[in-house]
């Protein structure tokens, strides 16, 4: 009797409501899996409309023309001899659920809707969906007149059931109930469920891949059984990338890992495992048996079909494999980029335009523009012909085919450095031997006669000439004499990004790409519609400290000795006039704080929920050693102060890569006023009395001292 089974799992480029592009991507996996030998193939969450669809969940196109799908998929040959399990919105009752679609052979064995829902975060499932709440309940699903045609059934179960194949049983749980405290896998597992499968849509956070192979492994640790995991993968149209790491696991040990970024659109993994190492290793369990002999009974679903073979004595099991992660700076140099190739050939826009300032933040946003066309020429040279027939696209060239990623990278990537008479000339060699590193087509030009222009008009009409601080000018002058100049450079990018290639006799535009860090962002520190304002951000959920590390990764990794200059400069906006010759403005010194010091703020407002009382209360221990309390208060209310100040600047943020948990994203993310009383006088009067306390005790405390 057959007891190896060979399931697969997968990590697929969905994209929101391409609805033919997700059919023929999903319809690749499974004759992938089948060719491997798989008899069960789990695809990620929602893969039929893509996860992305947000309020388009809404719209009765989006129930229809995946159910259309679903009907492709059920009558297509493709799916003939295996269990596909399939992920789309369905309406039961009037009431939508993020669903499990699980079929054989033209007949649909079960439809599993979620249980816990997605709400925190970048996620709002709960806004178009309805989580199952009968638990091991199911009811019948009148199918719709579409797919009744297809597998010639009226109804289906629909609900919390469980799969009982003639050799083994199959549960599903999805994304979210993974990471909730009683994941339905603990019961399924008690129930003897021997394979999980979790359909995921997880998007990319820095430093947090080992949490999903954690809570796989710790499951079946304690449980037994063998786990896949299926995840999207790519950019699903909007500011995430979801980042694959499919897997299958078994008795807490990984046996197959799926890449993390990758320009493949299709990724299927497999293992072969024997059911009877997940019978032995539960036997001895005996405190596991016993919780079993109580638990309630799931409803299952009886398949007339055998995950195994009777002859497979021979068939070589999968051996297990330890888990390979990327290092924080491989994960910044490799997510942003594949991130930008989804955006260049699914906007179908001909390259990237960046204002090139010779600084880290916009040097950083040139290095993964770089080491997309990196990935771009290994995926071409490994043969990838989605890539292949991509890039020939974008290069408007049925002919070429990319080797050099140099080479490719000045046919794709427009710089330009935009001087002005606050430039200094250091700033201005450093981008132009920056952008020969890495081969972009690199432009120069001075905004300084715009610069005038725009004064002049305001001169004219006003009779007033304001002047810069150094100058006499007042604080208002100063502010506004920079911002000009920062939002002509915006002026000018988006007309070079719309012209340049038409000016070389190329066809198409270019994408604006900004480069305004998360610390930034979160301070405000930056102006309105200049440079900050593009198509997209690569780099606005990185912040400075992970940018610099990623700098010097870049250094090393593809021998750009110019990032070492740009490494070792002050970082500055060069909006203030030169002090002979030589920069007197920074970047520190502007916003009264550091990097360092504004990213831990940040964390602490974002992740640790604190307002301005709750975070002096953290930092006055925290920084016991190098701050007096008075220090940590004054630091506290500059931040706060500037942040009200300033949140209405990110009303208007250009959408970035998400990639840090303390992103102030206002979009989706990080959802607060805009308008705030930026005195903070109640919280502000609360922090001076624990102060005044603080310095009254110290003086006591002294006075005591012999």
């Amino acid at each position: 009797m057959g007891r190896k089974v060979t399931v697969a799992t997968c990590a697929l480029n969905q994209w929101a409501l391409d609805f033919e592009g997700n059919l023929q991507r999903i319809l690749k996996s499974i004759e992938i899996a089948k060719r491997k030998g798989a008899r069960y193939r789990l695809g990620p969450e929602l893969e039929i409309c893509g996860y992305g669809c947000w309020d388009h969940y809404y719209e009765s196109d989006t129930l229809l023309h995946s159910l259309q799908v679903l009907a492709a998929l059920l009558d297509s040959p493709v799916t003939q001899d295996i269990i596909c399990d399939v992920g789309l919105p369905v309406m039961h009752r009037n009431v939508r659920y993020n669903c499990r679609v699980i079929f054989l052979n033209r007949r649909i064995l079960l439809i599993r809707p979620k249980m816990a829902l997605a709400n925190e975060g970048n996620y709002r499932e709960l806004r178009w969906f309805t989580p199952w709440s009968r638990n091991r309940q199911t009811e019948e699903y009148f199918l719709p007149r579409m797919i009744q045609d297809v597998t010639k059934q009226e109804t289906v179960p629909f609900g919390d059931a469980v799969l009982a194949t003639w050799d083994t049983c199959i549960g599903s749980e999805i994304c979210e109930e993974l990471w909730t405290p009683q994941s339905p896998h603990v019961d399924m597992g008690l129930d003897g469920v021997e394979i999980f499968t979790n359909a995921s849509g997880s998007h990319h956070v820095l430093r947090k891949a080992h949490a999903r192979v954690d809570l796989v492994t710790m499951a079946t640790t304690k449980n037994g059984g063998i786990y896949l995991l299926a995840n999207q993968k790519g950019c699903d149209g909007d500011r995430l990338y979801y980042d694959g790491c499919a897997l299958i696991a078994m008795n807490g040990r990984i046996f197959a890992q799926g890449a993390q970024f990758s320009l493949d659109d299709v990724e299927v993994l497999t293992a072969t495992l024997d059911l009877e190492d997940v019978r032995s290793y539960r036997a001895e369990v005996s405190s596991r048996n016993l919780a079993a002999s109580k638990v309630s009974p799931y409803p299952r679903v009886k398949v007339d079909f055998a995950l195994s073979c009777h002859e497979d004595l021979l068939a070589p099991p999968s051996e297990p494999v330890e888990w390979k992660y990327h290092s924080p700076a491989e994960e910044i140099s490799l997510g942003p980029a594949c991130w930008l190739w989804d955006f260049l050939r699914r906007s179908q826009q001909a390259g990237f335009f960046l204002p090139l300032s010779g600084g880290v933040d916009s040097a950083a946003t040139a290095c993964l523009v770089y080491s997309m066309c990196h990935q771009v020429c290994e995926a071409v040279k490994h043969g990838n012909q989605e890539v292949l027939a991509d890039v020939r696209a974008i290069v408007d060239q049925l002919s070429y085919t990319p080797q050099d990623p140099r080479e490719l990278c000045g046919r794709v990537l427009t710089t330009c450095y935009m001087a002005s008479e606050n430039s200094s000339q250091e700033t201005c060699d450093r981008a132009r031997e920056l952008a020969r590193q890495i081969g972009s087509h690199h432009v120069g030009l001075n905004i300084d006669p715009a610069v005038k222009a725009v004064m002049g008009i305001f001169s004219l009409v006003t009779g007033k000439r304001p002047l810069f601080a150094v100058h006499g000018g007042s604080s208002r002058e100063n502010l506004a004499l920079q911002n000009v100049q920062a939002r002509l450079r915006m002026v000018m990018a988006y007309l070079f990004a719309q012209l340049s290639l038409w000016a070389r006799g190329a066809r198409g535009g270019l994408l604006v790409l900004g480069s305004a860090n998360v610390d930034e962002s979160l301070l405000g520190y930056l102006t309105k519609y200049d440079c900050s304002s593009a198509d997209i951000n690569p780099i606005g959920g990185i912040s400075k400290t992970d940018l610099k590390m990623f700098i010097q990764f870049c250094l090393e990794r593809f021998q750009l000795p110019a990032l070492q200059g740009i490494l070792a400069a002050p970082a500055t906006a060069e909006l203030e006039p030169l002090t002979d010759g030589q920069v007197s403005q920074t970047d520190e010194a502007d916003m009264g704080m550091t990097y360092a010091e504004l990213s831990v703020y940040g964390r602490l407002r974002k992740i640790t929920k604190a307002g301005p009382y709750s975070m002096f209360c953290k930092l006055v221990t925290m920084w016991r050693d190098v701050c007096s309390p008075r220090q940590v208060a004054d630091g506290v209310r500059r931040f706060f102060s500037k942040y009200a100040a300033n949140r209405h600047k990110m009303t208007t943020l250009t959408p970035a890569y998400h990639a840090e948990s303390y992103s102030p994203d206002d979009n989706r993310f990080d959802l607060r006023p805009f308008l705030y009383r930026a005195g903070w006088p109640w919280q502000f009067r609360c922090i001076e009395d624990v102060v005044l306390q603080l310095e009254s005790r110290g003086r006591q405390d002294l006075d005591g001292v012999d």
